[in-house]
């Protein structure tokens, strides 16, 4: 097993490396291409058999980065190490497609299979060290997928994604710090009994929100979200998908991998993962209502989503204990979110594949007479707004549960926690509404130009069979996931109690009886009511044409009304006015120093030539000579030039010279050590001879 293991993590850098290489001669692109599809399937094919066969296998790699890396398999790890390497086999043959006619397609395939090696090291991670290692190189190679089309906005939203990594990451290894200063060890077997064992409560908060903010900057959580809604629309559609899918649920592990471990059954860590879980569901699903752009929603229902995993994660540790409904709905909807989005995002790809463009005004109508898109978009439209029979509603029935079920054992967050209810049923309608404005747009409604109509509904062609494999069987996935929950998503819920600690026995989910329906019913009835505001509020004419409006205040922008204003302008300007006060000061205690302590001499410290020594013996020989002239009683000369000038003279001459001679040694040295270097290539070319 520790073979697989080691093929999961470096086979990945292998098959980028073979990609790249092909790409880079006349005619390989054939062999491009099947070198990354090959790779994907085989790390999928590799990590089903591991899953199957090598749950509780462990596999430590020493002496690597000081700590060595160590790696474990349990159910939780399994699923995603699945799920991660599914999505990237079915994003490599939407890939061929997608980037057919593209630029820098060895570099994009190159950088993705990368980023597969280390997502996998995450989640194989059994110790923070480790996961914080493939953390960062993860953030560093999936940077290229934003950057790819190498715009002006993909560069833009490339460096947003780079700083949020870059400063989170930072923020990151503190938390690792602390933690293992006080806990000595980042063990994850080992972290829960060192925490219970810690006094130290007060510093084990500290590093639980250090890790927190690297953890969820990746995670897209309020208010790190601000790389989401940017990175997505300008990324390729199947770099989007793994972006939203998996790179998002990494940031997740981390932040599961403290909450289960070290902040086990933690009331007060909790509400504070509920808090910020509530922001960002809410917050996302917001922005997503007001967005035109289809890439761009799809990205800030992402955000929406993780606040829903985050509610899920934060009653974990409010019901303690009792919490088997809130550890189950966090993994499903985990997988779910990243199934869902892996469907939505590749069938955004197929629009910018066909007309290049992503406006719902400009692409309206494209997906009429198309019913095979048709069905795969609802497939997951329908999973992700939570209606019954798919499988989002499983995960949010089971989340929404968990929340009901606090209200009644957790009398001191009654009232909190029935605001949160609320909040998470009137997001869940905002999620239907703002899919069924996606849907009516690409797929019921006709486009404003009736020739560009009369364009879209004749493309017979508009997808090849591996791009239509790839998309068909995502969503084929999505249904049947909700059809049968006992059956199936019941089961996958059960790999995940070892790693979030759930013991105990588990009761079966009546999933459709009324009392679970309910919550789903009325988060249906606020979603329809929703989308007749929205048809209202952000539809305008034109032309005597109804056509869909931006009305999101465009200063309402975190990052530039905050983020860059406070790292460009306000953080240096309070830095130069620090360092002018230090420098300052500096000056003046340097003068105060020297009119105390270290008074003026007659020797003074700063000559105006030469140094002590010449000045010394200058003043010496002058005395020596003034006294001769007295005792021969000889005039002294007019213009007489003191030794003092003379030794100086004879110092800067030496120091000239020295250095001309050092510079000459120094010149020679150099072009020696060339010469060996050209000889001793010479002697290995006569020796391979």
């Amino acid at each position: 097993m520790e073979g697989l293991f080691l093929i999961l993590v470096f086979f990945p850098m292998a098959g980028a490396l073979v990609s790249y290489l092909a790409d880079r001669k006349a005619g390989g692109k054939n062999v491009r291409d099947a070198a990354a599809i090959l790779t994907g399937v085989i790390i999928f094919a590799v990590m089903c058999v591991l899953a199957c066969s090598g749950r509780g296998s462990e596999l430590y790699v020493p002496e690597i980065c000081g700590m060595g890396l160590h790696f474990s398999l349990d159910g939780f790890r399994s699923v995603y190490g699945v799920a991660a390497a599914f999505m990237w086999m079915m994003t490599l043959l939407f890939s061929r497609e997608y980037l057919g006619h593209e630029e820098h397609i060895g570099r994009y395939y190159f950088f993705q299979l990368m980023t597969l090696g280390a997502t996998l090291g995450v989640f194989l991670s059994a110790d923070l060290f480790t996961t914080f290692i493939f953390f960062e190189v993860m953030s560093f190679t999936s940077y290229v997928w934003v950057v790819q089309e190498e715009t002006k906005g993909a560069v833009k939203a490339a460096g947003t994604y780079l700083a949020v990594a870059v400063i989170g990451g930072m923020v990151l290894l503190m938390g690792l710090f602390l933690l293992y200063h006080t806990l000595g060890t980042l063990e994850m077997s080992e972290l829960l009994l060192a925490a219970a064992a810690c006094e130290k409560k007060d510093i084990l908060y500290i590093a639980g929100v250090c890790t927190l903010v690297g953890f969820g900057a990746k995670a897209g959580a309020f208010p790190l979200h601000i790389w989401l809604p940017k990175a997505h629309p300008v990324a390729p559609a199947p770099a989007s998908a793994l972006l939203s899918g998996i790179l998002t649920k990494a940031g997740i592990f981390g932040v599961l991998a403290v909450s289960c471990n070290i902040f086990l059954h933690d009331a007060q860590w909790g509400l504070l993962l509920l808090s910020l879980g509530l922001l960002t569901m809410f917050g996302g699903a917001l922005l997503a209502v007001f967005s035109v752009d289809f890439k761009r929603t799809l990205a800030c229902s992402s955000m929406s989503q993780i606040g829903f995993i985050l509610i899920g994660i934060g009653m974990q540790g409010i019901l303690g204990e009792e919490n088997a409904l809130a550890v189950r709905g966090t993994l499903l909807h985990m997988v779910n979110h990243s199934l869902i989005k892996l469907t939505l995002f590749m069938i955004a790809g197929v629009v910018v594949m066909n007309i290049h463009k992503l406006n719902l005004n400009e692409i309206r109508g494209f997906g009429r007479k198309k019913p095979f898109l048709n069905l795969c978009f609802l497939a997951g439209a329908l999973g992700i707004a939570g209606i019954p029979l798919f499988n989002g509603y499983v995960s949010k029935t089971l989340l929404h549960e968990s929340i009901v079920e606090g209200i009644e054992v957790f009398a001191p967050l009654e009232g909190f926690l029935k605001m949160s209810e609320w909040i998470f049923l009137i997001s869940g309608g905002m999620t239907l509404a703002y899919m069924t404005k996606l849907y009516v747009a690409v797929f019921v409604e006709q486009n404003a130009d009736k020739q560009e109509q009369k364009r879209f509904d004749g493309m017979k062609r508009y997808l090849s069979p591996l791009s239509a494999f790839a998309i068909g069987g995502s969503a084929v996935i999505l249904p049947i996931l909700g059809l049968l929950p006992n059956l199936v998503t019941d089961r996958i819920a059960e790999l995940g109690h070892g790693f979030m600690h759930l013991e105990g026995e588990v009761h079966q989910v009546a999933y459709f009886s009324l009392e679970n329906l309910k919550g789903g019913l009325i988060s249906i009835a606020i979603g329809i009511m929703l989308y007749g505001l929205i048809r209202l509020g952000t539809m305008g004419r034109r032309d005597g044409v109804r056509e869909y409006k931006d009305c999101w205040p465009k200063w309402l922008d975190l990052e530039e009304l905050m983020y860059r204003p406070l790292l460009l302008k306000i953080l240096p300007f309070i830095a130069r006015v620090i360092c002018r006060i230090l420098d300052s000061l500096a000056d003046w205690l340097v003068l105060l120093l020297r009119k105390t302590i270290f008074r003026e001499r007659k020797i003074p410290h700063e000559l105006a030539e030469g140094n002590e020594l010449t000045h010394l013996l200058g003043v010496v020989l002058d005395w020596f000579r003034r006294i001769k002239r007295r005792i021969l009683k000889q005039p002294a000369p007019e213009h007489e030039v003191s030794y003092e000038h003379k030794l100086a003279l004879q110092r800067e001459k030496f120091v000239e010279t020295n250095t001309i001679i050092q510079r000459s040694l120094s010149f020679g040295l150099l072009l020696f050590y060339v010469g060996l270097v050209f000889t001793l290539l010479y002697l290995l070319y006569l020796g391979k001879g």
